[in-house]
């Protein structure tokens, strides 16, 4: 097949299945493609990149610092977009900022860090373009059917960028394809712009078709339903063949871990043993600290796997960023590390890299150890969401505490804290919506009905 029919029947194949989708709820908000849009972008490439495929993009310092006009175009329509569907919803801003106070205040100061970035400019526009990400999500959280509209969202995008990807590297390698400056060996990058973001994309979306099935297991006997796990098992397979091609550890390990806390949830034993359940979450983690840090287990796995003892590098890229010595209380300002005379350092010491491959080291050096203080802030009040959630039996709190365990150990081998597909999905599972949006939903928003296959049982919002 030439690589201009197989787009062609890409195009179809993909319409198709967003049209005739069994999982579709037709009562749905068509507001839901602004934030499908924007997650596609945040997951993939940018949109100047997407609308000159085959022009290489030119590293350099000052396009890290100036950006692309077509981008922020891009951007500020899909912002537009989403706060005018929130103000036609009449959202109450004063009251979702109290009732998220720790991710307000992480944000805001986030905001205020400006001040002291050497390129408060920059600092202020990235901030700006981030609360887009928080834009879109309460599209979604504030639609009359919020568990189908974040279910429906998280599918189409699954959708697009899996099977983007397989076509891509079937029938475009020369867009799919990257080969190592020093190895020449061959790494698959699919619809993103390198091996972990695809790994990333594929760590996404196997979570969200794993919570689909998850929760349309118990109607699987019904016709609609077995015709939507077919689709649903289809795209799996997909998604485990490019993460074989990604090669990405931190990813495969992290599907494993969230696809255990999702089945986990619904067992009966954790029904019945909810309070131990819980606590799960939080002690692996700090288990697995111990284990990393006082006996290296991560370089001792690595080499009894081939790998390379320094995580492909990663502890050496650490010792470099901590040599820096950027201010410890503050950091250098929101999303100001990575750039000016200090980013041309670093290339020159480690080559062409724009993150630290750990999110705490990443959100210490932008923000200092009081950036930091606040993030753990934010996961320990989004930690009290979640159980809050779990005992009301709410399936975007199981979701969101899959994507909340998965970040606290992504986080350590790579940067996803702050902005980004995984910090969003987790940000969806958290927020607490103001009452007011709840009860201008529809009654019955988590229950049953004929138009969708899934059995929803809770009673509000999450």
């Amino acid at each position: 097949m030439s690589p201009s029919l197989a787009f062609f029947v890409w195009i179809v194949s993909l319409a198709a299945l967003l049209w005739f989708d069994p999982a579709r709820v037709r009562s749905t908000s068509g507001a839901l493609w602004v934030p499908v849009i924007w997650m596609f972008i945040q997951a993939t490439r940018l949109a100047s990149q997407w609308l000159n495929p085959n022009v290489e993009m030119i590293i350099s310092v000052q396009g890290q610092q100036e950006g692309n006009p077509t981008d922020r175009l891009v951007y500020i329509a899909l912002i537009v977009l989403a706060l005018a569907v929130l103000a036609a919803r009449r959202f109450p801003w004063g009251q979702f900022a109290q009732q998220n106070f720790a991710l307000t205040l992480f944000l805001l100061f986030c905001l205020l860090s400006a001040i002291w970035s050497d390129f408060p400019f920059i600092a202020l526009k990235r901030w700006f373009r981030d609360m887009g990400d928080y834009a879109v999500l309460l599209v979604i959280l504030s639609d009359p059917r919020p568990l189908d509209a974040a279910r429906i969202t998280l599918r189409r995008l699954c959708y697009v960028t899996i099977t983007l990807s397989v076509m891509l590297v079937k029938y475009y390698p020369a867009l799919a394809i990257q080969y190592d400056p020093w190895t020449g060996a061959p790494e698959y990058v699919g619809a993103a712009t390198s091996k972990n973001t695809l790994g990333a994309i594929c760590l996404i979306s196997g979570l969200v078709l794993c919570w689909d099935i998850v929760m349309s297991w118990p109607d699987r006997k019904k016709k609609r339903v077995k015709l939507f796990l077919a689709v649903n098992v289809a795209l799996i397979g997909m998604t485990l063949w490019l993460l074989h091609l990604s090669n990405s550890a931190t990813s495969h390990v992290c599907l494993a871990l969230g696809c255990i806390v999702l089945v986990s949830a619904r067992t009966q034993w954790a029904r019945r043993h909810l309070r131990q359940f819980k606590f799960l979450m939080p002690a692996s983690f700090f288990v697995y600290l111990i284990l990393n840090f006082i006996f290296d287990m991560n370089g001792q796995m690595a080499a009894e796997l081939g790998r390379n003892p320094t995580l492909t590098g990663r502890t050496l890229i650490w010792k470099t960023l901590l040599s820096l010595h950027t201010n410890p209380l503050l950091g250098t300002g929101y999303e100001s590390f990575w750039m000016g005379p200090r980013l041309q350092w670093i290339w020159q010491q480690r080559g062409h890299i724009n993150e630290a491959h750990n999110g705490y080291l990443d959100v210490y050096l932008n923000l200092g150890l009081a950036g930091l203080v606040l993030l753990i802030f934010v996961l320990a009040s989004a930690y009290r969401n979640l159980c809050r959630g779990l005992e009301r039996r709410s399936e975007i709190a199981v979701l969101g505490a899959a994507f909340w365990t998965v970040l606290l150990f992504y986080s350590v081998t790579e940067a996803a804290f702050v902005n980004g597909m995984l910090w969003m999905t987790m940000i969806l599972g958290i927020i607490v919506i103001p009452r007011a949006v709840r009860s201008r939903a529809q009654d019955n928003v988590f229950s049953r009905t004929s138009d969708s296959p899934l059995p929803l049982s809770e009673k509000a919002a999450t």
